[in-house]
């Protein structure tokens, strides 16, 4: 039976591990997923029993009084795609006149990732996160994230997704005018700040659950949307990725060992507001849907 984690703050005001299974949220027992990660193999086999013997009749939570914490609690290091989407890469490459590779396979370029800060950027589901007093221009882009359940070294791309515990849906937030540095001259090296661009206090909301990967049949045919308010802004599917899972797994791992709790944001679909020039403001709620994975809601002020 499928089933799904997610962490929460118990009534002692200490994180627990919640499960949702059959239209129900029960409670699995104090700690964080994290800790479940450690050991993934034999958590599963834990988790199977008690859905199997315990779920049933364990009492559910209202989810609407549910405080969700971060699916993560103490996470690895976070990997961001960069222009990992067809639709995306036209759409940035339309508005802007940039020359994009849309087949950068085609062409021999390996996939391009960044590194987003850790727990300090973390947000959970139904969050409020302060909009950062560094930008005018904050943007959304709705990310399959994928969490990584097995160290893995040099693994090939057929044995990848079985280094993968499971997926949930991120918020990967930007802040556009931090990431030139208009008074740096164009020729330096320095002209680009990634982390004021990408690193700041709740900008990686994700949640409200982790699914497992076992119960995912595929990472890329999954739809995704994202709405501002109640616009409709990304609508996409994840067969839109120029790099699929399983290649940025095993691409990144040719650099160095993934480690449980490591987590890869693997790109976003059209529809950002930079493409339009239109950008988040206080006040602002986004949802982010992934089929099968939940919805993630963020409110800004």
């Amino acid at each position: 039976m499928k089933y799904q984690l997610f962490n929460f703050s118990g009534p002692d005001g200490k994180p627990h591990v919640g499960v949702h299974v059959g239209g129900k949220h029960v409670h699995f027992g104090e700690g964080v997923i994290d800790d479940l990660l450690e050991e993934w193999d034999n958590s599963q086999a834990r988790l199977a029993r008690f859905v199997a013997e315990q779920a049933d009749g364990a009492s559910s939570m209202n989810p609407e009084t549910i405080t969700f914490l971060s699916p993560l609690y103490r996470p690895g290091v976070i990997y961001g795609a960069g222009a990992n989407y067809r639709d995306h890469v036209v759409a940035m490459a339309k508005a802007f006149g940039m020359r994009l590779a849309a087949d950068p396979k085609g062409e021999g370029i390996p996939p391009w990732h960044f590194i987003k800060a850790g727990r300090g950027t973390l947000a959970a589901h139904r969050q409020t996160v302060s909009y950062p007093g560094h930008t005018q221009r904050l943007d959304w882009e709705a990310e399959l994230a994928v969490v990584i359940g097995t160290a893995c070294r040099n693994v090939s791309e057929e044995d990848a997704l079985a280094c993968v515990a499971g997926y949930t849906v991120a918020n990967d937030l930007s802040a556009r005018d931090n990431l030139r540095r208009d008074q740096v001259d164009v020729t330096s090296p320095f002209r680009f700040d990634w982390i004021g661009h990408k690193c700041f206090e709740g900008s990686c909301p994700i949640g409200p659950y982790l699914t497992p990967a076992s119960f995912v049949t595929s990472p890329e045919a999954l739809d995704i949307r994202l709405w501002v308010n109640a616009e409709l802004k990304q609508d996409s599917n994840t067969a839109n990725h120029l790099y699929s899972v399983a290649e940025q797994v095993a691409y990144l791992s040719q650099r160095l060992t993934l480690y449980p709790g490591d987590v890869i944001l693997t790109g976003t679909p059209a529809g950002v507001g930079m493409e339009s020039g239109t950008f988040l403001k206080r006040g602002d709620s986004v949802r982010v849907w992934i089929d099968g994975l939940g919805e993630l809601e963020t409110t800004l002020r």
